[in-house]
């Protein structure tokens, strides 16, 4: 070969897929996908292994476990994609990323969820150390933001139903008391271990005379989001989330990250990986893109006004 024939060659690497670049000769990637329950999440992952260059068929392949909304089962959903011997693991929410953490120390996870250091899934952003990295939003710093926008939707806003899932860690309930109490308003703390439990825990809100509803951020109930929405309308409690998937689907308004874009992201990890990083030196990233979504239908079923400075301020109103 010349080298100019050499030079070309190289140059013409440098446009190929970075998918195709990323496999082996004869081995195309399997990648484990442990799903909460999110799958429109999930989805705009595999958008951004697309826009990677990654294609199923091609030089890519998925094998994808959902737990489908239900805390149950999902050790051993991470333990049969373990066994699958898979070349990375993606998954998000509290009880998914503990399950894969104590099922393998080996294979290389990413994962998208709320504190990671809170968490105990890391033990520091920068260096998280052994297989596990990906995206980590710090949920203490978006509940006093919550809360705030909520009372000025309601500004007689006296007491707040706080919803918990019980499999998120403790201290994501102390820093919502917290800038409750700093606010001046009283909290009626709601724990729920699964699905089951809504509406046991809405009949206390109301019972307790709740005057609104907070929703900590969790995979499960992102998972039961339609029914959480429909819940609210029921109970005539007006609701902030975690998300913008709430409001879309019926939601009355929603501030924090965008959980597509975390998702998205998540795609960049997988590829560094299947190209020979290794987890324990990417740093766990924070979101850059964040959302207030508000939404009209709801909030006229619930009677309620939006003030005109926080339609000034969304990103998206729902009509």
């Amino acid at each position: 070969m010349n080298r100019r024939a050499f030079i070309m060659l190289i140059g013409g690497a440098a446009a190929w897929p970075l998918g195709t670049r990323a496999q082996q000769p004869g081995k195309v990637p399997q990648v484990g996908l442990l799903d909460p329950g999110v799958s429109h999440l999930f989805e705009a992952f595999r958008q951004g292994m697309r826009d990677l260059g990654y294609f199923e068929a091609r030089n890519i392949s998925y094998v994808y476990r959902s737990a489908q909304g239900r805390a149950e089962g999902v050790d051993r959903l991470a333990s049969e994609l373990v066994a699958l011997n898979v070349d990375v693991i993606m998954t998000a929410g509290n009880g998914p990323v503990h399950a894969v953490k104590e099922a393998t120390s080996r294979i290389p996870t990413v994962f998208v969820i709320g504190d990671a250091v809170a968490s105990d899934v890391v033990t520091n952003f920068a260096h998280p150390g052994g297989n596990l990295t990906g995206l980590s939003f710090l949920n203490r710093e978006l509940s006093s933001k919550r809360l705030e926008l909520l009372r000025e939707t309601l500004p007689k806003l006296h007491r707040v139903a706080v919803l918990w899932d019980q499999s998120v860690p403790r201290s994501f309930v102390q820093v919502t008391e917290e800038a409750a109490r700093q606010l001046g308003l009283e909290v009626q703390l709601l724990a729920v271990p699964g699905a089951d439990a809504f509406d046991d825990a809405f009949e206390a809100a109301v019972r307790e005379r709740a005057e609104a509803l907070n929703v900590l951020s969790s995979a499960n109930f992102n998972a039961h989001r339609v029914r959480l929405a429909q819940l609210a309308a029921r109970y005539r409690l007006p609701t902030m989330y975690e998300s913008g998937e709430y409001v879309r689907d019926g939601g009355l308004m929603a501030y924090g990250p965008s959980l597509p874009d975390l998702f998205r992201r998540a795609a960049s990890y997988v590829d560094k990986i299947l190209r020979g990083a290794k987890p324990a030196d990417l740093p766990v990233e924070q979101p850059t893109k964040f959302e207030f979504l508000v939404n009209l239908k709801a909030a006229k079923a619930l009677g309620l006004d939006i003030p005109d400075r926080l339609l000034s301020l969304t990103d998206e109103v729902i009509e």
